[in-house]
């Protein structure tokens, strides 16, 4: 069954982006649409298969929960919490269901995540009159290619089996039937009364699925979240925001390991009907200072200090191979790139990915994110660094300065030509300009003199070789005439100020020829839709250069293109205003925070 949802520019009947919203248990993520449908679960973790596919294909698999009847849909979260309530308005009455990935049962602070279970909790609750109500359980695991056996169990519940996945479907509302390769279940449900379901998840050939009563479960889950919420405060501007996205950006966090994952999903597209579709279930070092930045501003020092953890594991020895710009989850570097060709595709956008070969590329900004990473933790690391941490800075420090000559794909990863990008080198610049500070907790190999004889070099290069004096503004590369948002970034890293005349005239000329009257900024003059983070980027700029008010005003366009649950995909449309490109997109959220409290504080590094 392929469904109509509003905002999809495809008009090609499949639901929006943003019809979905985004449960966590910070081991794996689920997106449950407007109706009812979870259409995405990769259960062991992030990145692993799918057993509900339907996002990418309308035979990939799916579990809905809902009304008979279509009606009204009201949804939100429960407060600082993954855990979304959906009331159906329908004309036998209004019902909720209230859906999560359940926490371990009695996880509070940071074991959140650490032991999930892999249980999706629906709870269904009569709100008033009788509701006649459906169940659609069809699952089909390793993303759709996979159709399990279905077995009546003993207890009323369902066992889904087939190849490395077992799925155990449990529900109060009478014994379940299989139906061939679906479960199709209806019943009704009054005011007040209220019915659990469990879905729980296990290997093929190993230890059997959790057992959860889904209502007790649900409880403890909200609590979970909630407990987690209290240990973090926030007091800037525009607080509730701020407060949801460290909570999405804590449901993107791979809880075992620290790392935070760039998105929930793979391929969905930055143009429908588009080929740049790529795989977002890894953790990019190039987001890490961002990242480590947005942590701290939302009060969040302890998931700063494991992801800082996690990437010093993950980047190990350093050696004469350039680091990579991506790691799995746990650290695995060889995260090689293959198509789905089984796979349509959201709104048919073609080819389907997973894996991601942008970790084969030179990246030449990725030592400059973790340098500067380590030196917005320094006082934190202590006095003295220890021997792991000093032969790791010093190793990027020396790759920088004998590198940061090369071209390289830049930070949009393009799959052409090596280009010498303005961004990369400026981070080449902050990599060696941070070193220069950390170099009296570096030990002997530090190298301060020549690290800094280089950083002026490369500014001095990048002052001559990336300013256009027709265009009158910094462009994406040296030589370039064409515009690109990356220069937003120049003021953020304490490049250049502001208010200095070229990049004062940079930040005019990106707004005018980049910029959309609803304040949205594209990477470049062909790009087909608004990035997010580009658009916050800008309000950085803005208040950098002394236009606070101007820059309140575009912060607040942006956030009205969140979803209705205050999600932010990676893209959003020009011409329809819906969002495009993987969601829940860490990189928007973060952008969020970070632009949040510049408003606040102007000053903060």
């Amino acid at each position: 069954m392929i469904r109509a949802g509003p905002g999809n520019p495809a008009g090609v009947g499949q639901p929006a982006i943003s019809d979905y919203a985004f449960l966590s248990d910070c081991r794996s993520g689920a997106l449950v649409g407007r109706d009812g449908s979870i259409d995405w679960w990769c259960p062991d973790r992030f990145d692993s298969p799918s057993v509900f596919g339907r996002l990418l294909d309308p035979q990939a698999g799916y579990w809905r929960l809902a009304p008979l009847a279509t009606g009204r849909v009201e949804r939100a979260y429960r407060p600082d919490t993954l855990v979304l309530r959906t009331v159906h308005h329908t004309p036998q009455g209004s019902v909720a269901v209230t859906d999560a990935l359940a926490a371990e049962l009695g996880a509070r602070g940071h074991e959140l995540g650490m032991n999930s279970p892999a249980v999706l909790l629906r709870v269904v609750e009569g709100l008033s009159g009788r509701v006649p109500m459906e169940l659609d359980f069809a699952p089909r695991p390793e993303y759709g290619l996979l159709t399990p056996y279905l077995h009546e169990q003993p207890d009323g519940g369902v066992l889904a089996d087939a190849g490395p996945v077992a799925l155990t479907l449990r529900g109060g509302a009478g014994p379940l039937r299989p139906d061939r390769d679906r479960v199709r279940h209806t019943f009704e449900i009054g005011a007040g009364q209220v019915v659990g379901f469990d879905l729980a998840y296990a290997p093929g050939h190993g230890r059997p699925a959790a057992r959860l009563d889904p209502v007790a479960a649900l409880n403890d889950t909200v609590a979970a979240w909630e407990a987690y919420r209290e240990t973090h405060g926030y007091e800037g501007r525009y607080a509730e925001q701020v407060r949801h996205s460290a909570v999405v950006l804590t449901g993107l966090t791979y809880a075992r390991s620290g790392a935070v994952a760039a998105a929930l999903t793979t391929s969905l597209p930055e143009r429908v009907g588009g080929d740049r579709n790529y795989d977002y279930r890894y953790a990019w070092l190039r987001d890490f200072s961002m990242t480590m930045r947005a942590f701290w501003v939302a009060a969040c020092p302890d998931e700063a200090n494991r992801l800082f953890a996690w990437a010093a594991r993950s980047i190990g020895r350093m050696g004469d191979r350039p680091v990579p710009v991506l790691f799995g989850l746990e650290g695995e570097r060889d995260i090689s790139e293959h198509e789905l060709d089984h796979l349509q595709g959201w709104a048919g956008s073609r080819p389907v990915r997973v894996g991601n070969d942008a970790w084969r590329q030179r990246q030449l900004d990725v030592p400059g994110e973790v340098i500067s990473a380590v030196w917005r933790l320094h006082d934190y690391l202590g006095e003295t660094f220890d021997e792991e941490l000093r032969e790791m800075v010093v190793g990027l420090a020396e790759q920088v300065a004998t590198t940061w000559r090369l071209p390289d794909r830049g930070m949009w990863e393009t799959r052409d030509a090596e280009r010498h990008y303005v961004s990369s080198k400026v981070l080449c610049w902050v990599a060696l300009d941070r070193a220069v500070e950390l170099a009296p907790r570096l030990g002997e190999r530090a190298d301060p003199r020549r690290w800094a004889a280089i950083r002026d070099e490369i500014r001095a290069t990048v002052l001559r070789e990336g300013w256009n004096d027709r265009i009158g503004a910094y462009t994406g590369a040296f030589g370039s005439a064409e515009l690109d948002a990356s220069a937003l970034f120049l003021p953020v890293l304490h490049f250049l100020d502001a208010r200095d005349p070229r990049m004062r005239s940079t930040i005019d000329v990106v707004e005018r020829e980049l910029g959309t009257d609803d304040g949205l900024v594209r990477r470049w003059a062909t790009d087909p839709a608004g990035f997010v983070l580009c658009s916050f980027w800008l309000v950085e700029c803005l208040v950098l250069a002394g236009e606070q008010e101007r820059a309140r005003v575009l912060f607040e366009k942006v956030l009205g293109h969140a979803n209705d649950v205050g999600l932010f995909a990676e893209q959003i449309d020009l011409g329809t205003g819906a969002q495009l490109g993987n969601t829940p997109q860490a990189l928007s959220h973060i952008g969020l925070i970070n632009a949040a409290w510049r408003l606040t504080d102007p000053t903060t590094a």
